[in-house]
């Protein structure tokens, strides 16, 4: 049966991914970004690929009530509700506290975690109403540990590791699922904007010798998305290529 999926940050990185993960499966994909004119040509030329799939993109700033609002509004004039819900927008702020201002710190909570309060807010009542969904939200594993400079970011996806266990007991109920991925450092542009070294030493510290690729976040998803993960709700997922995982004790 093919099935409607909105996702935010859908036109680079992960969310880009994802957008080709479920196109390819044969799944109507909704593509919400705040960057009009590439979001517009990636979706085009998606429509293009995937001539039997309904691609749609709609330019919003996922902090925004009314933008959110009047996204729900066209999204569900044309398809009446969506099945699946990806919460892929983010951004990231480097400093220590003390280095922040309040600006910054107020606009990254309010993308990577209010803008899941409000999405959820503007869809959740369509899944309510047809006792089903999934909503699938992109954490990280800076969530789960303490990063250096990292702090507005590293305060956000932590609460977004916690969100996903409540959204997951109030919406159980009505057959809805709600799990986080946690990825790991993730080959997106913004990560190749690091140096080669930094990035040699990411490699490093994985017992894989590699980071994620996007791919490997969007095949999560697509799993997550499925029927196969019908038993599967209030999870962090890690996806992380073993980034993480050592106790930080030398080898002996």
């Amino acid at each position: 049966m093919t099935q409607t999926v909105l996702i935010t940050g859908a036109a680079s990185g992960m969310g880009l991914s994802m957008t080709k993960r479920f196109l390819s499966a044969g799944q109507n994909v909704v593509m919400a970004d705040f960057d009009a004119s590439k979001g517009q040509s990636i979706a085009a030329k998606f429509q293009t690929e995937f001539p039997n799939q309904q691609v749609d993109f709609y330019q919003v700033d996922v902090s925004s009530p009314t933008a959110v609002d009047q996204l729900a509004k066209q999204v569900l004039a044309k398809y009446a509700h969506i099945d699946t819900l990806i919460n892929c927008a983010g951004i990231f702020a480097k400093g220590a506290l003390h280095e922040l201002t309040l600006e910054t710190w107020n606009k990254v909570l309010a993308v990577d975690v209010t803008a899941i309060f409000l999405m959820t807010k503007a869809f959740i009542n369509t899944m309510i109403a047809q006792k089903s969904g999934v909503i699938i939200n992109i954490a990280s594993i800076s969530g789960l540990y303490g990063d250096y400079n990292m702090a507005a970011y590293s305060a956000a996806k932590g609460a977004v590791t916690n969100l996903v266990r409540s959204m997951a007991l109030d919406y159980g109920k009505y057959n809805i699922r709600v799990n986080n991925i946690v990825p790991g450092p993730t080959n997106t542009p913004l990560f190749q904007q690091n140096p080669p070294e930094v990035i040699a030493k990411f490699n490093q510290a994985s017992p894989l010798n590699k980071i994620v690729e996007p791919a490997d976040v969007a095949n999560m998803a697509y799993f997550l998305a499925s029927e196969q993960a019908q038993a599967i709700t209030g999870q962090n997922i890690q996806v992380t290529a073993g980034f993480g995982i050592h106790s930080g004790q030398p080898q002996q």
